[in-house]
């Protein structure tokens, strides 16, 4: 049912159970937000929204008021505008004035509506938040001084995640947002997959940077310093420079690692094909030899600390690969410095990603042999495009460059590994190569691309229907998880990433990433496969060469030590 109402004197068509936003986004008329989330039931928590009905003279909340036939909605009147501009001075009464050292300065939502609405001096002085920073996460830095209330990180948590590491504490005026008993967040449940950052319209939530420490790497001359990057790093670079969204910056990139002082740059794609060509053995292994199924992917470290929390049932269904980046790290440290002459202890360790999650991976025990980890250091992309800007590298002027080699040719398969179900669908490639001899006819798989939460394939592999599935947003996995729990007993192999979208939309992605730009990502991840000649992970040349020069066979004993780990049940704060 349609119904007509005015806005801004405009007549618009809007249909029953909109609310007034929807409308108004939907026909390009912008209001300010804060608390809202799109596709998320509206909380109403912030009232920056607000618009007036000109029949009544009210003020109400856009966000959650549902049109009516004949409405008069004006978007930016007088009143509208004070009432705006009020909620920020308020909002402002008690928030620090450290905006120039602040990690948002000029990308934090209050501070442009500040501006916008031109909020020049302070009119209300409120009690300074006296919050003390929680530094307790090797992933996630917490500065309750900075949060304004507006409940999106706890809503991301409880509602996409599915975790509800974070909520309210106390009441009203004395009311915070924070973990468990508002202990510090590494007795929490998070997993430190950082959508709450993503989310977080101000510098209250932040990754903890390894800038300092990888600056002080680069100074050090007895220091060579070894950087990878993710497959999905190239496709989303780009927006924090201004070029396209989703355009592909791989050879630039490259370029300016360089340029920065790094002493190699390798691609996390490669360690991607690596990872592979374990995987596909491994499933293989339990399908004949009547193993655990069905085989759970572990390449999302976020992934993989949920269900040491909150599945530990199912921890015999994880592989036992580790992830690309700790094998690329572990490979780095024992054969390229073998083969290179360098001694392990001076190589310093990079890997830049999408995802907060990695650097609590870096540090965990199992990664560490002999006091040595496989990665000394994460940076986001985020954290990357600050490092690019401290070395004043003009990306719009720079010729591109290739990776080092070994360890930096890819195919086209690794590469997927950025998007969600594409970890499956490299997969499933090299699986029916080696089963049948034979690669498959079409090595597009339509029915696991995609951003929908869970997505299904049947693919015949010679005698074998093999069942797959894969999911994206720990919420949606745990509704598939729940499916395996009840009886289901069909599928042979699952992919789950923590982030939406997989890791194109990381928690360590630019902020402020919408679902137009996850979609300009993947299909840049898309083309790169179209076009690449090579694109299955078992025909790239420098795989075959390692395994024929130092790991044997994928799970035998070399590959296995190197690159195989196990997990175990945590027992924290829920």
């Amino acid at each position: 049912m349609n119904l007509n109402i005015l806005v801004n004197n405009q007549p618009l068509t809007a249909e029953k159970g909109q609310t007034i936003l929807e409308v108004l986004n939907k026909n390009g008329i912008k209001v300010p937000t804060l608390c809202h989330i799109k596709d998320m039931l509206p909380s109403g928590a912030c009232r920056i929204c607000l618009v007036e009905q000109r029949k009544t003279g009210k003020l109400v909340p856009s966000c959650s008021q549902p049109v009516e036939e004949g409405m008069d909605i004006i978007t930016n009147s007088p009143k509208v505008n004070e009432a705006r501009k009020t909620i920020i001075e308020l909002l402002l009464s008690n928030h620090p004035d450290d905006c120039l050292y602040c990690s948002r300065n000029l990308n934090c939502e209050l501070q442009t509506l500040s501006n916008n609405y031109h909020v020049r001096e302070r009119q209300v002085r409120g009690v300074k938040n006296n919050h003390h920073l929680d530094l307790s996460s090797a992933s996630i830095v917490r500065d309750p001084a900075k949060c304004i209330l507006c409940g999106r990180c706890v809503r991301v948590c409880e509602e996409t995640m599915g975790i509800s590491a974070i909520d309210f504490i106390n009441r009203g005026s004395n009311s915070v947002v924070g973990p468990a008993f508002n202990k510090g967040l590494n007795t929490s449940s998070c997993v430190n997959c950082g959508q709450c950052i993503v989310v977080c319209p101000t510098g209250a939530l932040t990754e903890k940077s390894h800038i300092p420490e990888l600056l002080e790497a680069l100074n050090d001359p007895k220091k060579i310093v070894i950087v990878q990057h993710a497959p999905s790093i190239s496709v989303s670079l780009a927006e924090e420079f201004g070029m396209e969204t989703g355009k592909d910056i791989n050879g630039i990139m490259n370029a300016a690692l360089r340029k920065i002082g790094f002493d190699r740059v390798f691609d996390t794609s490669f360690s991607a094909d690596l990872t592979i060509m374990e995987e596909s053995a491994e499933l293989i292994h339990r399908i004949v030899n009547g193993g655990v199924l069905p085989m759970i992917t572990s390449c999302c470290p976020g992934w993989v600390k949920f269900a040491e929390e909150f599945y530990p049932e199912f921890l015999p269904h994880l592989s036992t690969c580790k992830s690309p980046q700790q094998m690329l790290g572990a490979i780095i440290k024992t054969h390229y410095a073998t083969t290179t002459g360098i001694n392990s202890e001076d190589i310093f360790s990079v890997s830049i990603m999408p995802c907060t999650a990695k650097k609590f991976e870096g540090q965990r025990a199992e990664m560490t042999s002999k006091g040595i980890s496989n990665i000394d250091a994460v940076l986001t992309t985020r954290e990357l495009a600050e490092l690019i800007k401290l070395y004043e590298i003009d990306l719009h002027n720079i010729e591109p460059e290739l990776a080092d080699s070994p360890l930096g040719l890819r195919s086209s398969a690794g590469k997927l590994f950025a998007s969600t179900g594409g970890v499956m669908e490299a997969a499933i490639r090299t699986a029916h190569y080696k089963l049948t001899g034979k690669e498959l006819v079409k090595f597009k798989i339509n029915e696991i691309r995609g951003t929908h939460g869970i997505k299904e394939a049947t693919i015949k592999i010679g005698d074998l229907d093999l069942n797959v599935a894969v999911t994206s947003g720990l919420q949606n996995a745990k509704d598939l998880l729940a499916q395996v729990k009840e009886g289901r007993m069909d599928l042979h192999f699952i992919e789950i990433m923590a982030c939406p979208g997989g890791c194109i939309g990381g928690g360590g992605q630019p902020i402020n990433s919408d679902e137009n730009a996850l979609k300009a990502r993947m299909k840049s991840i898309y083309s790169i496969d179209e076009r690449e000649s090579i694109k299955v992970s078992h025909k790239n040349p420098e795989i075959i060469d390692l395994y024929n020069e130092f790991l044997g066979k994928p799970l035998e004993e070399m590959s296995h030590h190197l690159l195989h780990t196990t997990y175990e049940e945590r027992d924290v704060l829920k």
